[in-house]
């Protein structure tokens, strides 16, 4: 059980930048598993890509035992800075050195290779782990009211793509500028080492901006059970069978594999399928800071208008919609050439807006999450927002592992080449890879959609919860 201090519902501006400004290092941490690691392993250094996808894919299986004790863990922590701040200390330097050491990978050949990206992808995601889902579970004590969760989960989302965004500029303004490009491994190497260094410094600011906010958190109560861990899997299970989360889980596990491979393919379509230069890419990553600041206002927006299901349903449809329909329109001969000139502006407009409805989708989503909580509370009496986010951050951190594998599992079925040659890539391998990405991923963002209508709590039942729990603690007082 928990006890918690009364939650002011509308956080102050500072409050909210110093909680949402921790995602940079989730979105650091992402931008280089997404975009560049495939590349580095796999072209850069050489080794093969399925034994890239298998590393992260083994470095996933742990995450499945690892996310949801941490969540458990950081729920049920007694100490004088509370149950959240004592983890995002700790996690501050491992993962940012974890980080910095994946990007120097020794000469080991490839199983040596493949040894050492298993166990540093390992680490950095454990690591992670420890820092984000204690972060992320601030979010529902920070404030109980139903729009104010998603305007803090915008300023979140907004700094997580904002954070990746920059070290995208980074690596294709400067660091892969130069003769050598994308085959400069000290390229990549200061990569690491700026990136571990934006890592410590947004978990720290993060961490000292919210810990004023510590007497006001939630306090688990003890019940004078001896802990084991038939209780902890047995409380976790009674936590996440409740059947909006499972729904809203689904709804994250299909949406985290279709990004993932999404941007496990990013550059192989711009370099090759659309055939944009490397100045027009650096112009398209740019981008994303229009699409993140526009995303930052819309889903706070969609939310008071229609609700948070109805704005996630309404939202994908348009972005879902959009998304493929260059690929699938290029298929069938209907997209100007490569090299038009209006080719890369057209493709740049739909990118701009279709990443924006992305970034508004998941703020919706993700505090959802957060009215998840009282919901629980009141059936269990105990407040589990670490379980309920160390799942969810589970399902992100399956972008890298399950999208990653299956986007270079599509790169394999099409036989597209480990080293592109002067001629380029074939029209028909070109083909292929269109012809497999498009409906694969409309069928997962079908999923997504599907299970998200299955989400039953609106506002009028969170106030409710709300209510309830507040008569109950009131019954319980002396």
């Amino acid at each position: 059980m928990a006890t918690a201090a009364a939650v002011p519902d509308k956080p102050s501006v500072g409050l909210k930048l110093a909680h949402g400004f921790g995602a940079a290092a989730f979105g650091i941490k992402n931008n280089g598993f997404d975009y560049f690691l495939l590349l580095f392993y796999g072209t850069v250094i050489g080794l093969e890509q399925w034994l890239v996808g298998l590393a992260l894919f083994i470095a996933l299986v742990f995450d499945a035992l690892s996310d949801p004790l941490v969540g458990y863990w950081s729920d049920n922590l007694r100490s004088r800075w509370g149950r959240r701040h004592p983890f995002m200390y700790a996690a501050a330097l491992p993962v940012s050195l974890s980080y910095f050491l994946l990007w120097i990978p020794p000469d080991v050949g490839q199983w040596g290779l493949f040894a050492y990206l298993t166990i540093t992808a390992i680490l950095i995601r454990t690591f992670i782990t420890v820092f984000e889902t204690p972060s992320t579970s601030l979010l529902p004590e920070l404030t109980s009211d139903y729009a104010e969760r998603t305007s803090m989960q915008s300023y979140r989302l907004m700094f997580g793509w904002l954070g990746g965004s920059v070290m995208s500029l980074l690596m294709w303004g400067v660091l892969l500028a130069g003769a050598a490009g994308q085959n400069n491994p000290e390229a990549f190497a200061t990569y690491g080492i700026i990136g571990g260094g934006l890592i410590f410094v947004s978990i720290m600011v993060s961490a000292i901006g919210t810990h004023h906010r510590i007497p006001t958190l939630s306090r688990p109560v003890a019940t004078g059970e001896r802990y084991s861990m038939r209780r902890v899997y047995a409380e976790m299970v009674e936590t996440l069978s409740e059947k909006s989360f499972i729904a809203l889980f689904l709804t994250m596990v299909f949406g985290s594999i279709s990004t993932g491979i999404v941007a496990g393919l990013a550059y192989i379509f711009l370099s090759y399928f659309w055939e944009f230069t490397q100045f027009q890419i650096f112009i398209w990553v740019s981008s994303v800071f229009i699409s993140a600041l526009l995303g930052f206002f819309l889903g706070p927006w969609a939310t008071r208008k229609w609700g948070k299901k109805r704005a996630v349903i309404g939202i994908g449809i348009f972005a879902f919609t959009i998304a493929p329909a260059p690929v699938i329109l290029r298929l069938v001969g209907l997209m100007p050439e490569n090299g038009d000139p209006i080719l890369f502006p057209l493709l740049l407009t739909i990118n701009i807006f279709d990443i924006a409805l992305i970034i508004a989708l998941q703020a919706v989503l993700y505090s959802m999450i957060a009215d998840l909580v009282e919901s629980n509370q009141l059936k269990t009496g105990r407040r589990s927002e670490g379980v309920y986010y160390s799942a969810i951050t589970f399902t992100r951190k399956a972008t890298q592992g399950l999208g990653v594998f299956m986007a270079g599992g599509i790169l394999s079925l099409v036989a597209f080449p480990e080293t592109v040659s002067d001629i380029g890539v074939s029209e028909e391998t070109l083909w292929w890879l269109g012809a497999l990405y498009a409906p694969l991923l409309i069928l997962l963002w079908s999923a997504t959609l599907y299970c998200i209508s299955r989400y039953r709590i609106d506002k009028a039942q969170h106030e409710e919860n709300l209510r309830a729990l507040r008569e109950k603690q009131a019954s319980a007082s002396p």
